[in-house]
C-alpha cells in the first residue's frame, strides 16, 4: 500500500516568504466564477436602477393626477359657492 512516491518537492524559501514570489498562479475557474458573478451583479444593479426610475415616474404621475384632481374639486366648489351666493343675493 505504501507508494514509492511522496509529496511533491516544495521550495521552502518560496513557501516561507510568499511576498517574494511575484509570479503566482491564478486559478482560472475561480477567476471565471468571480468575473461571472461581477457581471451578474452589474446586470442586477442596472435592472434595479431601471425599476426604481420607472417606479419614480409612475409615482410622480400619480401625484400630479391627485393634485390636479384636488385643484379641480376646489375650483368647482368655489364656483358652486359663488353661484349659491349670487342666487341668495338676487332673491
Amino acid at each position: 500500500m505504501a507508494s514509492s512516491e511522496g509529496f511533491p518537492a516544495v521550495d521552502a524559501q518560496k513557501e516561507l516568504n510568499p511576498g517574494i514570489d511575484k509570479d503566482f498562479q491564478v486559478d482560472s475557474v475561480s477567476s471565471n466564477v468571480a468575473a461571472t458573478k461581477e457581471i451578474e451583479d452589474q446586470i442586477n444593479e442596472a435592472k434595479k436602477l431601471d425599476e426604481r426610475k420607472r417606479k419614480e415616474a409612475v409615482q410622480s404621475f400619480k401625484t400630479a393626477l391627485i393634485v390636479s384632481g384636488i385643484v379641480v374639486a376646489v375650483a368647482g366648489a368655489v364656483f358652486a359657492i359663488a353661484r349659491k351666493m349670487r342666487e341668495r343675493n338676487d332673491a
